[in-house]
């Protein structure tokens, strides 16, 4: 009777699993299609930088990189004011992101607390600066009253506290269990205690996805270069590189007078094309960098047993 019980149960475990591996094999299908629709431009992009440049001008690369050379990358790195401008980025970004990242998970945690002074009210005002803003001319003088103009600190004030960023953040920490924080408190632990010793780093799946947000959108920031700096020394990376791709084709032509044509084919001498593809490349790189060392923390079940019983 046993033997018959197993049997029939292997044979429906055989059409179970012949179902489950038509249901894998569509499944696996779709989304290695999808993937390769998302990283096939970045491909695309990459294989086109270092292509031959005159088969780039003439759409010739579609799957495979031809005639593999790195001379774009050096006429890039040879461009004015790119080391100084790539510093200013990276200080913007590294300094930038910390700061917006303390100020908004405080100002999470703060929203999380019951007896907070006029919570809702303060909590609602400050959720309609998401939706509502005084416009380009108001925030200009308002930098320009502050003393913001031409100073580093323009990229650093102004983006301290991101709303949305904020109430991720919030509402994270409105799912870690109360009795961790309250058993910190009975040990005598204040509030600073508990945000820096408890909620912080129990917090480290969201802190890591509010900080890929922050990195991202300092690095690729341009437009407060443009309204609010005019001291070359103050550029960031990023306008430097937009001014030299919406002039693509007057650096080809400088790179190319400065270059020595005797040592230049045409498979590598510069053109805008290949200009604008390089630039575009060498401000996602780094992002790209930073990414597979954030990624490792977006885990689920960072709580499970961290309360007992």
């Amino acid at each position: 009777m046993s033997t018959r019980v197993l049997t029939q149960e292997n044979r429906k475990a055989r059409k179970t699993s012949l179902g489950d591996k038509g249901f894998h094999i569509i499944n696996y299908t779709i989304f290695i299609l999808f993937t390769i629709l998302c990283i096939y431009p970045f491909y695309f992009l990459f294989i086109s930088t270092i292509s031959r440049n005159d088969y780039v001008d003439l759409g010739k690369i579609t799957f495979y990189p031809i005639g593999v050379h790195f001379q774009n990358y050096v006429n890039i790195l040879k461009l004015d004011r790119l080391a100084g401008a790539a510093m200013i980025s990276l200080l913007r970004t590294v300094i930038g992101s910390g700061i917006t990242l303390i100020v908004s998970s405080y100002m999470a945690y703060l929203f999380t607390k019951q007896n907070m002074w006029c919570r809702k009210t303060l909590y609602r005002l400050t959720i309609a600066t998401m939706y509502f803003s005084a416009g380009l001319i108001p925030n200009y003088l308002n930098i320009k009253m502050l003393g913001l103009m031409n100073s580093f600190w323009v990229y650093i004030i102004p983006g301290m506290i991101s709303v949305y960023n904020m109430i991720l953040i919030k509402t994270f920490m409105e799912s870690l269990p109360a009795s961790l924080e309250e058993s910190a408190q009975m040990d005598g632990a204040g509030y600073l205690t508990c945000f820096f010793r408890v909620v912080l780093p129990l917090s480290t799946p969201i802190l890591a996805t509010v900080a890929l947000f922050c990195i991202v959108g300092n690095w690729n920031a341009f437009m407060d270069t443009k309204l609010y700096i005019s001291n070359y020394k103050l550029f960031t990376l990023q306008y430097i590189l937009y001014e030299y791709y919406n002039s693509a084709a007057s650096v080809a032509a400088t790179i190319t007078a400065q270059t020595d044509m005797a040592l230049v084919d045409s498979a590598t001498r510069v053109s805008e094309t290949s200009l604008k593809f390089t630039i575009t490349m060498v401000t996602i790189i780094p992002v790209m960098c930073v990414y597979p060392f954030i990624q490792r923390y977006y885990v689920k079940g960072v709580m499970l047993g961290a309360v007992k019983g």
